[in-house]
């Protein structure tokens, strides 16, 4: 017969990705809308561009991990590391070469580059302050061993 009490926590588990997207967009969201503002404001069209890129760049990269954090859920620690350490090399390599083109292909007449990297900076920490704080909401289970020498 299986446990009630473990049922219960694999039912509330299944959605905790979903969770931690939705409380990490919110606070990004908020802060990519004033930094397409401010940007406009101050730069003008280039520095729309820069941070509506920005927001782009930095969703995708954290839709991704979150994505890689739903698929590898069943997964084994060996092959759950693997898989976080391909997507961060992947994510570090597509990013790297994003920009190499972004510097490369385009003028700073229609990409304001300060915009770009401040927005970024402050989508970054947005969608980092959001998903810390949705996960420190969720009631995660973690099994601790059991000491042998406390008493019962």
């Amino acid at each position: 017969m299986a446990d009630p009490e473990l049922e219960n926590f694999m039912a509330k588990s299944t959605s905790n990705e979903s969770l931690l997207l939705k409380g990490a967009l919110r606070p990004t969201l908020v802060v990519g809308a004033i930094a397409i503002v401010l940007s406009t404001v101050i730069q003008g069209l280039p520095g729309l561009a820069g941070a509506v890129l920005a927001q782009f760049v930095v969703l995708i990269y954290f839709i991704v991990h979150i994505f890689i954090s739903r698929i590898s859920r069943n997964l084994d620690p060996m092959s759950t590391m693997a898989l976080a350490m391909f997507s961060y090399f992947a994510k570090f390599l597509l990013l790297g070469a994003f920009l190499w083109a972004l510097t490369t292909y385009t003028s700073r007449d229609s990409i304001d580059r300060t915009s770009f990297g401040v927005s970024a900076i402050a989508l970054t920490f947005a969608w980092l302050g959001g998903e810390i704080a949705s996960y420190l909401k969720l009631k995660t289970h973690l099994p601790l061993p059991h000491d042998p020498a406390a008493p019962q």
